[in-house]
């Protein structure tokens, strides 16, 4: 009774503190443990009370059995003087009738002894006296007799009263012994049900101690889930999340319009739904407008230089085949292999430039030679063994180089530069195959009337016409060494930005304004905080053999522990395997995917693992989109030096093979290197800073792809190696015929410049078509290839490359004698083959000196 007294006043202290905080849920809780435990004490005082009558009665009637007891005890005393009496009377009677025999006998002798009377006279009076006396003594016996007799008759009335009373007693005591057996009865049972209730008053106790746990326990784990929020504040806007059994990007596009479909419901009830990047996104659609506005602009471009559409409509047939090649095998293997999005559109965009490209060499190398009175087959012959030479070795560059992206050792990057280097490969084999089989069908159709004629009315008539390429490498050779110092400046203050380059994948902020995936992520972030738009995942690895509860409270305690760091809004366990072996745990940091913050607290929360371990007990690692991009981006980053080395090694060794010259590669390097800084620091200027973001539509700046430097880096120095060897193979060409090697730069640079301009803008084209891509994550790629172009074709090789080399003259040219004897004559322009050609003897070629080559068509 003292314990559930003590128990009803704490749990009353308790009810009390609950109300003063106002908390309804431990209210009612308290509430009902109050009244159970005074209910318990109500049936224990009742019970209490009930037993207590049943004793009172049971020692009223045992009094009153004593009291019997005692009227019994004095009856049979009563009864026992009676038979004493009684016997006593039963003595004088039979003293009496002895008497009455005596007194009979003696009347006998008196009859018979009358005549003895006399004799016995005194001995008849003293026998009357003894008579007398005896008479006496039987009148006194009788008298005690009678007296005894109404004595005992009063004692059997007595006697009769007594047994009656006693029976009447004896019934009573039975009766008291039903009543006393009852009380007895309901004692124990009272005394059971008081056992019983304070066993239940125990068991309550250790269910308010179960239930305190369990308060306790679901307390923490509202309080893991009270900032981890789905509904606004405000109310307008909720956000679901939905993971998927595969990759997003290997979602169908049939997967996708199911998934849209489901917002059919509620946008019917007036319910604005909205679909992140992920689920908008549609690698399947590599071709948007943009790619076919940059298109028609290189078609445009290949007209003006070609003149005629068939000439113009070549490079675009190879080109589209060369893609529809390569993409078409890759996206076959995507069913098979896990790629990126930006996979195929890599790969469309490389192939078409490329083969636009190659396509232009070959093409113009031939139109000229027909131009010059060369006959068609002949000309297709030198054209393809020539120029046709270059485009494989500058095909050739750009393969080694996208292939080289699997250094890294990052898979999606791998299959990334195989894709693309397989559709520059497609498009090389095209351009030295199918090419001049067409170029043979269209036979002169590939000149027009118009062009034949000037050309003629030139020959007749010569006129020294300059054109603008001769007027603009005249003006950069005689002020050479400002124009250098310019072009490093110029260039060099674009460069600067890198040097605060932030590399990432891109999130719903690069998306176009207008897409529902931008304007998702814009209200995830406003209404929720950016961080919820890329939450992280650590997986909490917890020891062996733990209950289901223990291994909850582990993991709570990890997530209690997350919730301490800064620029954590939110931590909540959400899964566990079957084993329990293994929690995940799903944080949302304070910024965004993509922001630097994000980015330190990943790193902070691997820094702390030995932390999280003494702590709870639990080995952390963490996870998820999130941290697997600033992984990705962290490893490309660290591989950008090892691949540039590759790369600048390559391009060394590339170039002095095909220049023979150890100052050339230098400077083709060296060049090749300030163009890419420059493209990376405009990159950063436009998308990383913020400027001119409306007039390439950048909506929200950030970091740049992570991918992006590496990708930039491969594909700039095949396509820059390119440029170099069509320009500077030319100036070698004027050189090794004979002319002083500053005229040499001048002239070579004349032949060679227009075509060169032509395949530059068709490429800045190609690639500008993808600076408004339907892709966001292509979008700065098309920007830094498109200004890397710019920069390394009309401002090193078109401005800084003729410069330097009329600054170096012969030194241009410099080769150790040594090497000039080990290095292999690789022969890109074909020069040997036009002088066996022109010379008609067909086994001449080994007895030619490198420098004995005749002047070409114009390239």
């Amino acid at each position: 009774m003292e314990t559930l007294t003590t128990q009803i006043a704490g749990v009353k202290q308790q009810l009390a503190a609950a109300e003063e905080a106002g908390n309804q849920e431990e209210i009612a809780k308290y509430t009902k443990a109050l009244n159970d435990l005074q209910s318990g004490l109500a049936e224990a005082e009742a019970g209490k009370a009930a037993a207590e009558s049943g004793i009172e009665q049971a020692t009223a009637g045992k009094q009153q059995a004593t009291a019997a007891l005692k009227q019994i005890a004095k009856a049979e005393a009563g009864l026992s003087s009676l038979d004493a009496a009684r016997k006593e009377l039963d003595a004088g009677q039979a003293q009496a009738q002895a008497g009455r025999e005596e007194l009979e006998a003696n009347r006998s002798k008196l009859t018979d002894s009358k005549a003895q009377l006399a004799d016995a006279k005194a001995q008849l009076d003293a026998a009357k006296t003894e008579i007398a006396s005896n008479k006496e003594k039987l009148n006194q016996g009788q008298a005690e007799l009678d007296a005894g007799k109404t004595k005992l008759e009063a004692g059997q009335r007595e006697f009769d009263a007594k047994k009656a009373q006693f029976l009447a007693g004896k019934e009573q005591l039975v009766e008291a012994k039903k009543q006393l057996d009852a009380g007895e009865k309901t004692i124990k049972e009272k005394t059971a049900e008081l056992e019983q209730g304070e066993k239940d008053v125990a068991q309550g106790l250790k269910d308010l101690e179960s239930g305190r746990a369990e308060l306790e326990f679901a307390s923490r784990q509202v309080g893991a889930s009270s900032d981890m929020r789905f509904v606004s504040e405000d109310g307008s806007t909720a956000v679901s999340q939905v993971t998927f059994k595969v990759q997003t990007d290997a979602l169908t596009p049939d997967d996708r319009e199911q998934i849209k479909a489901i917002a059919a419901g509620p946008q019917a009830n007036g319910v604005e739904v909205l679909f992140s990047k992920e689920i908008m996104q549609d690698m399947s659609q590599v071709f948007g407008a943009s790619e076919i506005i940059g298109v028609i602009i290189a078609a445009i471009v290949l007209i003006a230089m070609l003149g005629t559409l068939v000439a113009a409509g070549l490079p675009l047939l190879l080109a589209i085949l060369g893609v529809g090649a390569g993409v078409g095998t890759t996206m076959a293997f995507s069913s098979l292999i896990d790629m990126a999005s930006i996979t195929p559109a890599l790969a469309l965009m490389l192939g078409l430039a490329v083969g636009i490209d190659y396509a232009l060499f070959i093409i113009h190398r031939h139109r000229s030679q027909l131009l010059g009175g060369m006959e068609v087959g002949e000309s297709i012959a030198r054209a393809v063994g020539t120029s046709g030479n270059a485009v494989v070795f500058a095909g050739l560059t750009v393969i080694i180089a996208l292939a080289a992206l699997a250094v890294p050792g990052l898979p999606f990057l791998t299959i990334l530069g195989l894709s693309a280097a397989f559709t520059v490969f497609c498009s090389v084999i095209l351009n030295i195959t199918l090419l001049p089989a067409l170029l043979s069908l269209a036979g002169n159709k590939l000149v027009s009337k118009r062009a034949r004629k000037k050309a003629a009315a030139q020959a007749a008539n010569p006129k020294i016409k300059e054109s603008f390429s001769i007027r603009w490498v005249r003006m950069v050779t005689k002020i050479a060494v400002p124009v250098t110092l310019l072009v490093v400046v110029v260039l060099g203050a674009i460069a600067l930005p890198a040097t605060q380059m932030r590399t990432a994948l891109p999130d719903g902020s690069a998306e176009p304004a207008d897409s529902q995936a931008f304007q998702a992520y814009e209200q995830t972030s406003d209404k929720f905080g950016s961080g919820y738009n890329g939450p992280l995942l650590v997986l909490a690895d917890l020891p062996a053999g733990l209950s289901e509860r223990q291994a909850d409270e582990m993991s709570l305690d990890v997530a209690d522990k997350l919730r301490v760091y800064n620029g954590v809004v939110a931590a909540i366990p959400v899964t566990m395997t079957e084993d329990r072996t293994l929690a995940a745990i799903q944080v949302i940091p304070t910024d965004g995917p993509s922001s630097e913050a994000t980015e330190a607290l990943v790193h902070q929360l691997r820094a702390d693992y030995a932390k999280f371990s003494e702590a709870t007990g639990a080995d952390i690692a963490v996870t998820g989109q999130v941290a697997a991009q600033i992984d990705v981006s962290e490893k490309v980053t660290a591989a950008l030096v090892p691949y540039l080395s590759i790369v600048v090694g390559l391009s060394l060794i590339l170039l002095l093979l095909v220049f023979r010259s150890v100052v050339v590669p230098l400077l083709a390097t060296g060049g090749f290197l300030l163009s890419l800084a420059a493209a990376f620091g405009a990159s950063v200027m436009v998308y990383q800073f913020g400027w001119f973001s409306s007039v390439f539509d950048v909506n929200v700046p950030g970091p740049l792809l992570s991918f992006l430097p590496i990708l930039l880096t491969g594909i700039l120095f095949g396509l820059a190696m390119d440029y170099q060897v069509f320009l500077v193979s030319a100036m070698r060409e004027r050189f090794a015929h004979g002319e002083p090697a500053k005229e040499a730069v001048r002239s070579g640079f004349s032949m060679a410049a227009p075509v060169v301009t032509a395949a530059a803008l068709i490429m800045i084209s190609v690639f500008a078509g993808f600076v408004f891509s339907h892709l966001a994550m292509i979008r700065p790629l098309g920007f830094a290839l498109a200004f890397g172009v710019l920069f390394d074709a009309f401002i090193i090789r078109m401005t800084f490359i003729p410069a330097v080399m009329h600054l170096l003259g012969d030194k241009a040219w410099y080769l150790p004698k040594w090497l000039d004897k080990i290095l292999p004559d690789v022969d890109v322009e074909g020069s040997k083959l036009n002088e066996m050609l022109e010379s008609g003897h067909d086994d001449s070629d080994a007895g030619f000196e490198p420098n004995q080559t005749k002047e070409n068509a114009a390239v």
